[in-house]
């Protein structure tokens, strides 16, 4: 009897301590993707702003958005190819039916391509002439517009906090610009080599460009059986031939006579990483976090972005900042709150809230674009399943 009761009872802690220690697992996973998620939003935007302002030789922003392009596009093919499992003729096979033989398939991803590198070369401009912290909220309003063109395009519908979440996000970032626009004159006398103006209207560029191609490029892998890495290296294809031909026309001269590398440090060697890399960090990491936890780390890295400034670029917060970007930061969280619908429009609404929450990992990123967590489930565990027409 004795030896009976203890056989089940020691079962029961079997089965209790792996459970455990699941689900501290899981949580501890959750806290990794929001460290990891909020260093990667923050670190970007700072330290592009950190060498676009340092003395000395300033690299070409034109070749930096062009290098970016080929990293993301060979690590697209070096995953491709590992999902064929190493087989070079299967791979190239791969390749030529998706790209070539289905010749009009890929040109409909000229289109967000081109969107795409005039986003990252206006990226650079706009960081280069505002603040660090101005950005990082006054680019929060990519959620505004990725949030209308997907009512507009893909017919889907917002509840009533995401309604009141982007007008409150609106009214924050009017706030935080008219603080700066105080401080304008200040800030052109002290800094020359800046123009604010030029500096919010590339943001501004640069967050509708955003949201139309986002949701350009959700619609297009909606409707198609490509892998979102097959998706990424035709886009890589079209941004490397687009970015090398914005680099002609506004460097050409300039990068004939001093270098396709001039001015390239570590540092900016680990913007280009930070670039290219990003978003297929974000890719993976989003797996294991929910749409409130990324709601949580855009909101932080805000902060982030806004005290590093402080430290680093002297940048000074007053009352107006703080409450604009404080109604920025609740915007985003509630933005990315679950919506209380119907459990058959739950999967809608997830859909809704995530691609809009994915397309902002702050500069652009192919991998991380487009229908949220559920693409994420696509291409991330799935390698041996769907690759036909992968």
């Amino acid at each position: 009897m004795a030896a009976s009761s203890q056989g089940p009872g020691k079962g029961v802690g079997e089965d209790k301590t792996p459970a455990r220690r699941q689900s501290e697992g899981n949580t501890k996973l959750k806290y990794i993707s929001l460290a990891v998620l909020v260093v990667q939003n923050a670190s970007l935007i700072l330290s592009i702003r950190y060498v676009r302002t340092l003395p000395g030789d300033r690299f070409f922003t034109t070749s930096a958005v062009v290098m970016a392009e080929v990293l993301k596009l060979l690590t697209c093919l070096f995953i491709l190819l590992l999902q064929r499992r190493g087989n070079v003729r299967d791979f190239i096979g791969l390749l030529y039916d998706s790209i070539a033989i289905q010749y009009w398939d890929t040109l409909k991803l000229a289109v967000p391509s081109l969107i795409y590198t005039l986003q990252n070369n206006l990226q650079y401009v706009a960081i280069s002439n505002l603040p660090a912290a101005t950005f990082q909220v006054t680019y929060q309003l990519k959620i505004l517009t990725t949030a209308l063109f997907s009512v507009l395009m893909l017919r889907k519908s917002l509840s009533r906090v995401q309604w009141v979440s982007l007008v409150l996000l609106f009214a924050g970032v009017a706030i935080v610009q008219v603080e700066q626009e105080g401080k304008q004159k200040e800030t052109t006398v002290l800094n020359t080599n800046q123009n604010y103006a030029k500096g919010l209207v590339a943001v501004v560029v640069s967050c509708l460009s955003s949201g139309f191609a986002g949701v350009y490029f959700e619609r297009i892998l909606k409707g198609s059986s490509a892998s979102v890495w097959l998706r990424n290296v035709q886009l890589g294809l079209f941004g490397t031939l687009l970015g090398l031909l914005g680099l002609w026309w506004n460097d050409g001269a300039a990068v004939a006579q001093q270098g396709f590398l001039f001015g390239y440090t570590p540092m900016v060697w680990g913007v280009i990483f930070n670039q290219a890399f990003g978003g297929l960090l974000v890719a993976v990491v989003v797996k294991y976090a929910d749409n409130i936890l990324k709601g949580f780390a855009t909101s932080f890295s805000i902060i982030v972005s806004t005290v590093t400034s402080v430290y680093l670029f002297g940048f000074h917060v007053d009352l107006l900042f703080t409450l604009g970007a404080g109604m920025v930061i609740g915007a985003v969280y509630m933005y990315s709150l679950p919506k209380a619908a119907a459990p058959s429009l739950a999967a809608s609404s997830s859909s809704s809230i995530s691609s809009v929450s994915s397309s902002s990992s702050h500069t652009r990123s192919h991998l991380s674009n487009g229908d949220g967590d559920s693409e994420t489930d696509a291409f991330l565990p799935k390698f041996q399943g769907k690759e036909k027409g992968c």
